[in-house]
This record gives structure tokens, sequence and C-alpha cells, in this order.
């Protein structure tokens, strides 16, 4: 995975709240351990008409939301089950980044570990943000901020490990892997 410094996109908007994992791949996906070609089962249910024809009325079925970057979600996004799938099919659609009042803690985890920016604003800032979803957003990683074209900025919480291995694109074992060399210099230096 690639490292992210900043993502700049207008978003997507999910007023939607109480998004579970199931709603955003549903278990009957969940048969394949690649990454690749989840993207088009994103939001499945929600994407697809009985017949098989896009559902016009979804937000990411409209012409204007192709190629966004980030998603606007209603509180509590990513609750339900554990599944990675989640993180990789919103990545594989092209997404960068999740903000919402509030991410579960396990699908947030997740996302952080698949170079999914999971980011908590307050509800308020939140629902400011989905007004206006065709605002060029820009999310900096290094600075743990969200800017908007009209100069606000919100400061979002990101522990500074999860900040490294986004910065680095690495996961925990990306990170002491890359380490290797230091870490046998040490252990070498304090052998029993």
């Amino acid at each position: 995975m690639a490292g992210i410094q900043t993502v700049t996109s207008q978003a997507v908007v999910l007023r939607s709240t109480n998004i579970d994992t199931d709603q955003i791949i549903p278990a009957r996906f969940l048969s394949t351990t690649e990454r690749a070609g989840l993207g088009q089962f994103a939001f499945n249910d929600w994407r697809w008409k009985t017949e098989g024809v896009p559902n016009p009325e979804f937000a990411f079925n409209q012409p204007h939301s192709a190629g966004r970057q980030v998603l606007l979600a209603g509180r509590n996004f990513g609750c339900g089950s554990s599944r990675e799938h989640a993180p990789w099919a919103l990545t594989d659609l092209g997404l960068k980044a999740v903000v919402s009042s509030e991410i579960a803690d396990i699908f947030r985890n997740n996302s952080l570990k698949n170079g999914l920016i999971p980011i908590v604003l307050a509800e308020a800032d939140v629902q400011t943000l989905m007004e206006r979803p065709d605002d060029q957003l820009t999310i900096d990683v290094a600075a743990r901020e969200l800017r908007t074209p009209d100069g606000r900025t919100y400061t979002f919480p990101l522990d500074a490990f999860a900040q490294t291995c986004l910065l680095e694109g690495v996961d925990e074992l990306g990170y002491l892997l890359a380490r290797a060399p230091d870490i046998a210099r040490y252990e070498a230096s304090h052998a029993r």
C-alpha cells in the first residue's frame, strides 16, 4: 500500500446512521482473501435494484460522485462484525477516507491497517460538511487536519503510530519488517 500524505477530493454523502459492515460488504462476498475487485460489491444491496440495474437514488451511483475519495457518513459507521473486507471494499471502490462523528473501533483499526483514513469529527461539523459535498476537502495526515476551501480547519484524532503507518504506507508487520536491521543490531548488542 502506498503512503498517504494528503488526500484532496470532493465527498460522497451517506447520511444513514449505523451503517454496519454487512451493509458495506454483504457476507455472501466474503469468500475471497483477495482485496482487488471487492469495490464492485461495496454497498451492493443499496447500489443495485433486484433486477440488477443500478439504483439511481444511491449516492455512489450518481454521476457527480465518480472519482470522489472521501465518504461523509452518518454516526456509528462500520459497526457490526469485524470483517476486514469492509475497508478492502471501500479502498477498492476508490475511497481514501471516511469522515463520521462515530466510527466503530474494530472498523477503525481495520481501516488504519489497510490505508483507509478514519476521521472522527463532532456531529455538528460532519453535518456542516455534508451540506457542501462539492467542496474540495484536503486531508493532511501529518497535520491531522481536514481543511475546506473557505479556510475552515478541523483537527482529528490519530495516534502517532497509526499516523506513521499511514504516512509510510505500511501496516504493523510492514513497520517492523522495515526496521529489521535495527532490530537485529539491537538483539546482537544485547545478547545473553
